[in-house]
């Protein structure tokens, strides 16, 4: 009989990202599994085209009130007859999911209590999500991991007629996060350097970013406005090209990052980058108390310009 494995990886962007190198090593030790990801609607396309995953169940993620949609769930995961499950959420909602399955409970690779294989180590926390994970992993049975540089992840982006020499901005962040921002000013007057070297800079958000968006246009007009046109997998694309990146702690960071690009992140003490910082072999942390204190000198001997 084909052995049956069940991934949970709910949210949020970042974490999903970086997921992506540990669901593809559960892939490669379990070569010849059905492989199943329990995940929600906004990460449905990554991980289908991912070649990592063979089928996919969208967690509607009842309220606690919700008793159908509970049933609904359970009824879900008992008649799929998993044989091991990975928790690679490891929160409150994804225990509750193990106490959903039936006895004999199958093989749970995670945090829950009662879990076969339960990290129970308080390192575990002190670190990157990752790192976490990684440590979980291996007590099934599966190391060396890396974070998957997103090879496969390809995006027809001809149509944005990019120049030979560019380097990514990332202007924003959560609209709720104000702290995390580097002020767009700033990034106009970085705009206006990299464009000196002969370095396009390239403004990638959302409208959201439409305000940082003028004022770095107004600076340095040869600024490429990219804010709201592109798809995910188009910034991957972008970054596996581009000579840099500088941006703040947000998403699309940790998108970049894993690709490779040598990236620079911007964080004040609102975060910790112990915890928190993209992964990938070309990343660079500078923080800042107060990102108001943060000098453009800085940013640019970092990015060795």
């Amino acid at each position: 009989m084909m052995e049956k494995i069940l991934i949970i990886k709910l949210s949020a962007l970042g974490d999903f990202i970086q997921a992506l190198g540990l669901m593809r090593a559960i892939r490669h030790h379990h070569k010849q599994a059905h492989i199943t990801l329990l995940t929600t609607k906004p990460f449905k396309n990554i991980a289908a085209e991912s070649g990592y995953i063979d089928e996919i169940i969208i967690d509607k993620r009842p309220k606690f009130y919700d008793l159908i949609g509970w049933l609904d769930i359970k009824s879900t995961l008992n008649k799929a007859h998993f044989s091991r499950i990975y928790d690679l959420q490891n929160n409150e909602r994804s225990c509750n999911y193990f106490k959903l399955f039936k006895k004999p409970k199958p093989e749970w690779v995670g945090i829950a209590k009662g879990a076969s294989h339960r990290n129970t180590d308080p390192q575990r926390t002190k670190g990157h999500a990752f790192d976490g994970h990684k440590q979980t992993l291996k007590l099934a049975g599966i190391d060396n991991i890396e974070i998957d540089n997103l090879a496969w992840m390809k995006s027809d982006i001809s149509h944005l007629n990019l120049p030979e020499k560019y380097a990514m901005l990332i202007p924003g962040c959560a609209p709720s996060r104000p702290e995390k921002r580097w002020s767009a000013h700033n990034y106009a007057a970085l705009a206006e350097k990299l464009n000196d070297r002969n370095i396009t800079p390239i403004i990638i958000g959302t409208k959201d970013e439409a305000e940082a968006r003028d004022i770095i246009v107004k600076h340095c007009p040869q600024a490429l406005d990219l804010i709201d046109k592109t798809s995910i997998k188009d910034i991957v694309s972008i970054a596996h090209n581009a000579l840099y990146a500088i941006g703040n702690d947000t998403g699309p960071m940790h998108i970049i990052g894993a690709t490779g690009c040598p990236s620079i992140v911007l964080f004040s003490n609102a975060s910790n980058p112990i915890k928190h910082a993209p992964k990938g072999h070309n990343v660079k942390v500078i923080q800042e108390e107060n990102l108001n204190d943060l000098s453009l000198d800085k940013v640019l001997n970092t990015l060795e310009l």
